[in-house]
Order: structure tokens, then sequence, then C-alpha cells
């Protein structure tokens, strides 16, 4: 049965996105099966990361919650993208890596903020997916805040991952998305701070946090010069296979596939 992983934010860029596609690459490397769905409708962009094609997209996951198309149809394989090698025959399944992306086509954005779409839809997909594609883990990269379909999502959730800047507004925000999870009985919360200024002391605000939100602080990944140099434009820790914040995405990796 696939492990679910929420990543969320109360407030828009904080980098979600992209510490989302740095987890499931390093978990996919590792050598499970692993799916990532955009399920952030209104401003969509996982997709750029793993350069997938937009013109080469002939489903998306607006297409599946508008009933044109079944879930796993939507999904595209982006295993080379990210390095994964197929094992040789009769070794077994190898690591691999999903994308299921959400429209970046003006009028279907239009459409979802106009008429909205059955929610509770996505769930059947997640579940849906998991099985046809026998993943291992199914990151749910969500919308920030917290509506109808963020709600469905954290509720099946095995672990959610709060990504947060050290920002007092940002601070303000997480209370509400780990008191919403802490009522949804959500088994495992994790908090990620992302784009904390190097000269900050690490260990400091990470026990700071943990007291004040009483929940895990699972890393704190540092702002770098590199990560705006690459501009979205590829997966960072392949990229940058050494340095300081592959190394802290790998730790947090580590424990999500430790976490039972």
């Amino acid at each position: 049965m696939s492990k679910v992983v929420s990543v969320h934010s109360f407030r828009g860029g904080t980098g979600k996105s992209n510490v989302t596609a740095n987890l499931a690459t390093m978990i996919a490397r590792s050598g499970k099966r692993v799916g990532i769905v955009d399920t952030d409708i209104q401003s969509p962009g996982i997709h750029v990361l793993f350069g997938l094609d937009e013109n080469k997209i002939s489903y998306t996951l607006n297409d599946y919650l508008w009933g044109r198309c079944a879930i796993e149809q939507a999904a595209y394989d982006v295993s080379q993208t990210v390095k994964i090698k197929p094992k040789p025959f009769n070794f077994g399944m190898s690591g691999a890596i999903y994308l299921i992306p959400s429209s970046i086509k003006t009028g279907e954005i239009s459409r979802i903020l106009r008429e909205g779409y059955n929610a509770r839809l996505l769930n059947d997909g997640f579940r849906d997916l998991s099985r046809r594609l026998k993943l291992d883990y199914l990151f749910i990269d969500t919308h920030p805040g917290i509506n109808e379909e963020t709600l469905l999502s954290i509720i099946i959730s095995n672990i959610l991952v709060v990504i947060l800047r050290p920002d007092h507004q940002d601070y303000q925000g997480t209370a509400v998305a780990i008191d919403v999870a802490r009522k949804l009985d959500v088994p495992k919360i994790m908090l990620v701070v992302n784009k904390a200024l190097p000269k900050l002391n690490f260990p400091a605000l990470r026990q700071q946090l943990q007291t004040a939100y009483g929940t895990t602080v699972a890393g704190i990944l540092p702002v770098c010069e590199e990560m705006f140099h690459l501009g979205s434009s590829d997966i960072f820790s392949l990229r940058y296979p050494e340095h300081a914040w592959t190394q802290e995405v790998n730790a947090i990796a580590k424990q999500i596939m430790h976490s039972k």
C-alpha cells in the first residue's frame, strides 16, 4: 500500500514544489516507485522542474477531474529525467517517478475558478493511481492555504510535510495548518524550514520551532545563490549532489522513508 505524503504551506512562495520535486527524486533514486500529483490547480508549475514539455502533455489532472480520462492516462514517466536506470530483466522493479501535472492553460484554470470540481474525486484518483502504478509513495503537492481539496488530501495522508520560511507570517499560518492536521488525526507531521539565511543559528531555530509547534523539524534548508541561478530549470539535488542543501533534503527523505 502506498504511503501518502502531502507537502503543504500556508502561504505561497515557500519553495514547496521545489522541495517536493527533490524529495520525490531522492526517494525514487533509492529504488522506490513514486508518484507526484500537482494539485495546485490554480497555479501549477512542478512539471517545469522535470522538464516536461507542455506541448507533449496530452492529459492533465484537470482532464481526469472533468471525466475526460482515467487518472493513469495523465501520469507521465519522468524517470529518465531524474536519471533512474531500469533494473535488468528478472531483477525486480526498479525505482520510478511519475508526474501528474495540472493544466497551465488559461481557459482551464479559469474554468476551475469559475465552476470548481468534485474535490472528493481527487481521493478516488489517488487510490486508483497508487494501485495501478504500484506506487510505494504518492506525493501530493498541495495548493497553499486551507481549502476543501487540501483538507481532503491531508485526511488521507500518512505524512504531512509543512514548508515554512523563517518569517512571522509563515509562523502564524503554520500554526493554523498544524492545528488542522492534528484535528484530522494525521499520523505524522514534519516541519521543513526553507530559505533560511546561512548566518542563522540553525540548532537554536530548530529547537525554537519544535517547542512552539510540538512537532519535529525534519530539516532546515539554507537559501543559496545556486538555487536562484538554476531558476527551476532542473532538479537541484541532481545538479548539485554535494551541496549542503542537497544533503539536508536527503536527510529529510530518509526520515520520510523510515517513518512508520
